[in-house]
């Protein structure tokens, strides 16, 4: 509680600060429509159509591309992390767990989309999909809070986080950003393109290297984006983007250290051969007609095709006094298309969008076991077992066909009221190329389907408030790895899991406060039903299982605040409380009424940026970061007693071309832990987070005129 009261503390008295000396500067005009830009944000990811922000009863979060050209984040979690309510925690490399509504997990609570379109099948749902994504080369990133609209199925409980790419320039462009750092880290950046009549285009490129600062931290990462943005005939448009992306990474990171190893060698690690290797490729045209009255037809067919390669450290474990582990195969591809028809009605400034969402995901997945080997505290070789009990040869081909419809509706001035309804029928073919054991089930079809009604209302109460609320119902479906992949003893439970069903109430307000204060605030309870829980009745049997019900509640806090135009200060607060209301998974194990594992009450990201004349255009950063302690285990015994971490950013522009910048991340040296886990009677584990690392780089811009006319 002293904690969180001396947090709070901080932020109020730098509040009172800033807003005591007022608005003393002198370009009043300019800055006025900056802050009248903000309250009509336009987002595009509640109904695939652009519409104000201000009229969306959802908490959503926007980082747009002038923030993420100005972090160049390395990690997701140096861009995400800054909208409220969000946490997001390094693995290894660009590896990411993901907590929004939700405490920290590796589950399928989240749908990550790029251009509106998910980056992978629900059937095989995998946590670091971000780093199948160019972050730094975005336009722009949205994220939805909580169960999301009509338009989205299942994994969208926790958020759905939304990357835009970035449309084909109007003229000639080009960026080149070459950047090194600590413990070997480089990269390069290119982005460029250009408009001729009425086709544009637009390449991205991001390769990447780290040696890591920690042993079996060290990553390669080549990918990039391609975009064809066309006009035809003046009313219909196509936009068509393919992204490919080829990961090498170890997956140290994610591994943990007893806590006198992470206090006194904290780049240590007890595992020297675990890696991942992935390979993504997707591709999709959209296209959409102007039908005329206010009608607009839109068609997205997609292709992906994803590849990954692991052999995992926290995936091996004591039995019998030796070491297994294991290293798996995943291989799908997807064919989809989702589809759309939008009306707008001049009655009561009426909108109605329908659709059907088509996704025919075949997919293999393939497990061997091995024995691992330690030479003291490390692993330090490993031999396949030849024994086929454990493994796991698999097909698995998910289907999904999901019609929704969604209203929006003015009945009085000023009141926005959005109702919608989602169907989803969703299937999974499965058939083992192994003898079905205790292990493995047998051959075996699995149908789920869901009804997901959501209702929404916002309200302009002035030029610079709104309010919103609304309800929203999702759910989520086991993966193919839930149902046909688990380990000792768990097969006759796992087929037959249930989707996870969730409840979800929310209201906020978002406003300005004389042109120099903008805030967003948004209060939320959720309530899971059938929540999906690992646990293990007996040594070396883990069992997958629905398990009673949790609920999730908080309030999350956006503020801004730019007294002068040098100087400016955001904050981003969220308090939640996640707890078990009943989670029985034996006679001997009731979690009812504990808190979850890895769910800080308290998460604060505050920047305090200076734009000082002499920087010309460029830009001081000072962030601090503040984790609040959590539980490290269900059952509430030992705790994580939390972090500060501070960040400083610097660039300066040389002239309209040239950009020089740097950062100095955990510029204090701070020893934290990105996670801190314990499980059952074993010693609490603690992944440590980067030291003090120097990022330096220089950006070329180039941007020319066309005489060619444009789209």
């Amino acid at each position: 509680m002293r904690r969180k009261f001396e947090t709070l503390t901080i932020i109020a008295t730098t509040i009172i600060a800033i807003l005591v000396a007022g608005p003393t500067y002198g370009d009043n005009e300019g800055k006025n429509e900056t802050t009248r830009q903000s309250l009509e944000e336009i987002v595009v990811s509640g109904s695939r159509e652009s519409e104000p922000l201000k009229e969306m009863p959802k908490g959503i979060g926007v980082v747009k591309k002038e923030e993420i050209t100005s972090v160049k984040p390395a990690q997701p979690a140096e861009i995400l992390n800054r909208i409220p309510g969000v946490w997001v925690a390094p693995t290894a490399g660009e590896g990411h767990m993901t907590a929004i509504r939700q405490p920290l997990n590796t589950n399928a609570m989240y749908l990550y989309l790029e251009d509106g379109i998910p980056i992978r099948s629900t059937g095989f749902f995998n946590h670091n999909a971000l780093y199948e994504m160019n972050l730094p080369g975005a336009d722009r990133i949205e994220v939805i809070k909580g169960p999301s609209t009509a338009l989205y199925g299942s994994d969208a409980i926790g958020g759905t986080i939304n990357v835009l790419t970035r449309p084909a320039p109007a003229n000639p462009e080009f960026d080149i950003n070459p950047e090194v750092g600590g413990y070997g880290w480089y990269r390069l950046l290119v982005n460029g393109g250009n408009t001729w009549g009425d086709n544009g285009f637009r390449v991205g490129l991001n390769v990447t290297h780290s040696d890591g600062w920690r042993q079996r931290t060290g990553y390669d990462r080549q990918g990039g984006t391609v975009r064809w943005d066309s006009v035809i005939n003046g009313t219909a448009t196509l936009k068509t983007v393919v992204s490919f992306f080829d990961i090498d990474q170890k997956t140290g990171g994610a591994n943990g250290l007893v806590k006198a190893d992470y206090e006194q060698k904290p780049y240590y690690n007890y595992h020297t051969f675990d890696f991942r290797k992935v390979k993504a490729f997707r591709a999709s045209t959209e296209f959409e007609k102007d039908l005329g009255g206010g009608a607009i037809v839109s068609l997205i067919p997609y292709f992906r095709h994803n590849e990954m390669k692991l052999l995992p450290g926290w995936g091996i474990f004591k039995s019998g006094g030796n070491y297994y582990g294991y290293e798996s195969d995943t291989t799908f591809y997807s064919l989809g298309l989702l589809s759309k028809y939008r009306h707008d009605f001049s009655t009561l400034r009426t909108r109605l969008i329908a659709g059907v969402d088509l996704d025919y995901s075949p997919g293999q997945y393939g497990e061997r076991r091995l024995q691992a080997f330690k030479t003291g505290d490390q692993f330090t070789s490993y031999t396949f077992v030849t024994s086929t009990t454990n493994n796991y040869d698999f097909d698995a081909t998910f289907k999904e066909v999901s019609p929704y419809v969604q209203t929006e509706t003015t009945p009085v001035d000023k009141m926005r009221v959005t109702l919608g309804v989602r169907y989803d029928n969703l299937s999974y073919g499965y058939s083992t190329n192994l003898t079905p054991n205790s292990n493995r089930p047998d051959n075996t079809d699995r149908y789920f389907s869901h009804v997901s009604p959501k209702a929404g209302v916002t309200y302009e109460f002035a030029t610079e408030l709104n309010a919103f609320a609304s309800y929203t119902n999702g759910f989520r479906v086991p993966s193919a790895g839930d149902l046909f992949r688990g380990s000792s003893g768990t097969a006759s439970t796992a087929v037959n899991l249930k989707p996870i069903k969730v409840d979800s109430f929310e209201a906020g307000f978002r406003g300005m406060l004389s042109n120099v204060v903008s805030y967003d605030v948004s209060a939320y309870i959720m309530q899971k039903r059938d929540d999906l829980v690992s646990y293990s009745p007996a040594t070396n049997v883990t069992r997958r299982l629905n398990a009673g019900k949790t609920q999730h509640k908080g309030i999350e806090v956006g503020i801004g605040i730019q007294p002068i135009k040098e100087l400016r200060l955001d904050s981003s607060y969220s308090h939640a409380i996640h707890r078990y209301k009943d989670y029985v998974v034996s006679s001997a194990i009731n979690y009812s009424g504990k808190e979850m594992a890895l769910a800080p009450r308290d998460i604060v990201d505050t920047r305090l940026a200076y734009i000082p004349a002499i920087l010309n255009g460029g830009r001081m950063e000072l962030e601090w970061i503040n984790l609040g302690r959590y539980w490290m285990n269900d059952a509430n015994t030992e705790r994580y007693g939390g972090h500060d971490v501070f960040n400083v950013r610097l660039s300066y522009n040389m002239n309209k071309q040239w950009e020089v910048y740097g950062r100095l991340m955990n510029f204090t040296n701070r020893l934290y832990a990105y996670t801190a886990t314990k499980s059952g009677s074993d010693a609490a584990l603690y992944c440590p987070g980067t030291p003090r690392t120097l990022f330096v780089g220089a950006t070329y811009r180039f941007a020319g005129s066309s005489n060619t006319g444009g789209m």
